[in-house]
């Protein structure tokens, strides 16, 4: 019996919804409701499924969209995506790493919703105009204007990122060293001048209200946070929205992740995870994809 398309195209397809919605448990749910809206149809009916899967995924995200933004909670300090832990094989893939990192991640973010799903299907998934538009109800030369737009507003904001690997990981685990030993000179050596850290605690959890910015601000939050229980609890090391991260296994729903952005051999951005709800789906390793290049 041939595999159901919408399982064969799943990794695909979460891929895509949570691109969109910055948040797994979100991407769940809109995959749900599109396998609900998927059973109803005839598969007789559907000659290309991977398509028609992709324009029922990006119309329930796009609803999705506009009803978490109608709902969107109000609290002190940043908004940072849903930590979502990926296979190693995403790092091997540039484009795709660098689209879910969380740095990416809190650009696209700045868009409207329909500028966010037209310029991920074009420039991440690969996705022609045409396609796009049928996926988004949009005419095709709207389409185009409205890559264009966004694709102008991203390329001011986007900066350069570095999938993990076994440089970045050691990069980190000197940094982590540095600073549970107070090695301020070793810490300012492996942050890069324009380093910016930014963390979250939901309301739920102790955190900056504000970015901080500069090696020698960044290096004393790292000395803060290795002065706290968190420098006595376990370790572990993983890949997290395509950039090397370490979870701090803290327990009772306060562990604390630090995700590492890389370039040129310094750390350019360090994001400090302690909402709970951010970290909900953090023991899951995430397969994602995207369509191989024609």
């Amino acid at each position: 019996m041939p595999e159901d398309p919408f399982v064969q195209h799943r990794p695909l397809l979460f891929t895509i919804a949570y691109e969109m919605l910055g948040s797994a448990a979100d991407a769940e749910d809109v995959l749900q409701e599109s396998y609900l809206r998927w059973i109803q149809v005839d598969p007789a009916t559907i000659e290309h499924p991977r398509p028609y899967l992709v324009r029922l995924v990006t119309r329930q995200g796009l609803y999705h969209l506009g009803a978490a933004g109608a709902r969107r909670e109000d609290h002190a300090g940043p908004d940072l995506p849903e930590a979502v832990r990926t296979a190693p094989g995403v790092s091997q893939d540039a484009e795709l790493a660098g689209s879910v990192s969380t740095a990416m991640l809190l650009v696209l973010d700045t868009l409207g919703p329909t500028e966010r799903a037209v310029f991920l299907l074009h420039a991440v998934f690969g996705y022609t105009h045409g396609e796009i538009a049928a996926a988004t109800g949009r005419t095709e030369a709207g389409v185009q204007q409205i890559a264009h737009r966004a694709r102008r507003h991203l390329h001011a904001r986007r900066r350069p990122f570095e999938p993990d690997s076994y440089a970045t990981r050691e990069i980190i685990q000197r940094f982590l060293f540095a600073a549970a030993s107070g090695d301020i000179q070793t810490l300012m050596d492996l942050l890069a001048p324009e380093v910016v850290q930014i963390s979250e605690g939901g309301g739920k959890a102790a955190a900056a209200h504000h970015p901080i910015t500069g090696r020698a601000d960044v290096a004393r939050f790292a000395l803060g946070v290795a002065g706290t229980g968190a420098a006595r609890a376990p370790i572990e090391y993983a890949t997290y929205n395509g950039m090397p991260a370490a979870r701090f296994l803290i327990g009772g729903g306060r562990d604390l992740l630090l995700a590492f952005e890389i370039h040129d051999g310094r750390i350019t951005g360090l994001y400090a995870i302690r909402n709970p709800d951010r970290l909900r789906s953090d023991g899951t390793v995430r397969r994602l994809d995207r369509p191989p290049p024609l």
